[in-house]
């Protein structure tokens, strides 16, 4: 490109390059390129001012991809979706008046204001802290976005649903599922319930899930998540269950693994990063998991592994074979 160096005021070709450059964000070295122009006729060089952020503003920008945190322009987009002020969102999140407009003019947000605007990103918790700050959007404005949001909810469990009933295969409610038809969050739920706290092994998960399906049926005639159960080496396990694991942990990310060593040898825990959604589950279905959390609380993989083995619905089966629910009036609780 021709134009006039700002060094020598000549009308020369300046040639353009790549460069990395380095800034101390947090305490944190922060990697970025940069384009430079060089003058043919005196050989100075300049950064290309005009056609790219300042220096600070690309070091935020890669700061905040190596954090994944929220990018200014991911802000402005979710406001314009819903149709919300920079005032309205502030209130919603609870934060200063011009917060909202720093952060999408690019100033660099402190953690726990990222963390908020990226849960509230989410149709479900943007519901849910429009209904728990009633006073922040005007009520005709309030009310069509609760309506808005709603129907977006629902396609998106309607969808999830589809997809997941595709990849699973969905089935008919039957001896093997507790005559109930497969309630996949309900499925996730329970996980989490289970996982909460310290966490628990895959192995010792699975039971949990087998004994809470298989009381709840024995005890109301009707199984908790619809969920079918495969006779395997290590006792009763969940059917797909490395779907759900894999779903939660690298999809949503409600899970997370730590290595932990036990008696000399390392397990996976899983622990759960949020809280399980209960509200659909009914008075008994509640009482059962915490019935089960509780009675084996101190039971561990090994010994409620053990203990599933002697059930009558795994001593009659084989490998690969689902265990029928016919098999819960028998289960020794």
């Amino acid at each position: 490109m021709r134009t006039i160096c700002p060094n020598c005021g000549n009308e020369t070709m300046l040639t353009s390059y790549e460069k990395d450059e380095e800034v101390i964000v947090r305490g944190e070295p922060i990697s970025f390129s940069v384009r430079i122009l060089r003058c043919e006729e005196c050989g100075d060089e300049f950064y290309n001012l005009g056609e790219q952020d300042d220096h600070l503003a690309l070091a935020y920008r890669e700061y905040r991809k190596k954090h994944s945190m929220v990018q200014p322009e991911e802000i402005r987009d979710f406001r314009s979706r819903y149709g919300l002020t920079q005032q309205e969102l502030s209130r919603l999140l609870g934060c200063g008046g011009a917060t909202i407009s720093r952060y999408e003019n690019g100033a660099l947000q402190d953690l726990a204001h990222d963390k908020v605007l990226r849960l509230a990103m989410d149709p479900e918790n943007l519901l849910r802290l429009i209904q728990d700050n009633p006073s922040a959007i005007q009520d005709e404005k309030r009310r069509e976005l609760e309506i808005r949001l709603r129907e977006s909810i629902d396609r998106e469990k309607a969808d999830i649903k589809s997809c997941y009933e595709e990849l699973l295969g969905s089935y008919d409610p039957d001896q093997y599922s507790g005559f109930l038809h497969l309630d996949i969050e309900k499925v996730f739920a329970t996980i989490l319930f289970f996982c909460l706290g310290d966490g628990v092994l895959k192995t010792k998960l699975n039971k949990l899930l087998f004994y809470a399906d298989f009381l709840h049926f024995k005890e109301y005639t009707v199984s908790i998540t619809g969920a079918r159960y495969v006779h395997l080496t290590y006792g009763p396990i969940l059917d797909n269950y490395e779907f759900y694991l894999a779903t939660m942990i690298h999809e949503d990310s409600s899970l997370r693994i730590e290595e932990r060593e036990f008696s000399g040898y390392l397990g996976e825990v899983l622990i759960s990063n949020i809280s399980p959604d209960l509200s659909s589950f009914t008075n008994s279905e509640l009482k059962i998991l915490s019935s089960i959390k509780e009675i084996f609380e101190t039971y561990s993989a090994s010994e409620i592994s053990a203990r599933s083995h002697k059930e009558k619905g795994f001593q009659e089966t084989s490998d690969l074979d689902y265990i029928s629910f016919v098999y819960a009036d028998l289960i020794e609780i």
